[in-house]
């Protein structure tokens, strides 16, 4: 029998196949975020749909965002006065507790927290709709899905994360007061002048921007995982509904990281 050597250009090919499918994955995502932001001006009865929608990202979020933005905020107050006081710097641990949590951690945070509570939530509901022929039913009936499913929750995000990210700001700046003058002693007249005086409205735009862009993120991978359940080679009816859900919300705190990395890149 003869032997055949092995292919030593498979890997290659392998690495290519897996390139091609990535690029045309992310293709196909572009093109679903656009189809998505196109529906928002195509209809005049989106609107309750969008408050609906803002009450389940937004409102529902509220305490385990004030939670996290708590106690981010008593950690961070800790950890930098422990690191200020080496130096004889305490005075500004308000400058670095705001500036930290304005410019970085509260809008990651916020938006790694909203899409474990809600973007997982999304993918899954929609996952649903889709092996039971619901959005089919929508389709037969006329009725444009997107307008109806996905739309309504991208608009309610781009609402709910810059609020959201303002609420953590907030709680956790609170949180750092009560570490650093409550439990440290640090005077609480020179942490909130530190604040008045490092933070500008470049820093708080920044972070609002990058709230944005994660709103979209997660509302996009989220909604697109769980549109095209049906046709993942990785499992069929709930259990490809699980790992739709599971890879919208892996996908979308890497997303997350990575969009977070080359904003502040830009904006620094």
């Amino acid at each position: 029998m003869e032997h055949r050597p092995p292919n030593a250009l498979a890997p290659v090919t392998a690495l290519g196949a897996t390139t091609i499918d990535a690029v045309r994955e992310m293709g196909a995502l572009f093109l679903f975020l656009l189809d998505g932001l196109r529906h928002l001006f195509t209809s005049s009865k989106i609107f309750p749909k969008i408050v609906t929608q803002v009450y389940v990202i937004g409102v529902k979020s509220i305490f385990v965002i004030s939670l996290i933005g708590l106690f981010t905020g008593m950690v961070m107050g800790l950890q930098l006065y422990y690191t200020l006081v080496k130096f004889g710097s305490e005075g500004l641990l308000g400058a670095a507790v705001a500036l930290s949590l304005i410019r970085e951690l509260g809008p990651v945070l916020t938006a790694v927290m909203v899409t474990g509570r809600a973007g997982s939530s999304m993918a899954a509901e929609i996952g649903v709709m889709r092996i039971t022929d619901q959005i089919d039913a929508l389709d037969v009936m006329d009725i444009p899905s997107m307008n109806f499913l996905v739309s309504p929750r991208m608009a309610a995000s781009l609402i709910s994360f810059p609020l959201l990210t303002a609420l953590f700001d907030t709680i956790g700046i609170l949180g750092g007061y009560l570490t650093s003058v409550v439990m440290l002693g640090i005077n609480s007249g020179i942490y909130f002048y530190r604040i008045d005086a490092n933070v500008d409205m470049t820093d708080v735009s920044g972070g609002f921007i990058k709230s944005l862009a994660f709103a979209l993120i997660v509302s996009t991978i989220c909604c697109y995982q769980g549109y095209f359940t049906h046709l993942r080679k990785d499992g069929m009816g709930p259990e490809g509904v699980s790992n739709s859900t599971t890879s919208a919300v892996v996908l979308s705190c890497v997303s997350i990281l990575v969009a977070d990395y080359v904003l502040t890149s830009f904006l620094l």
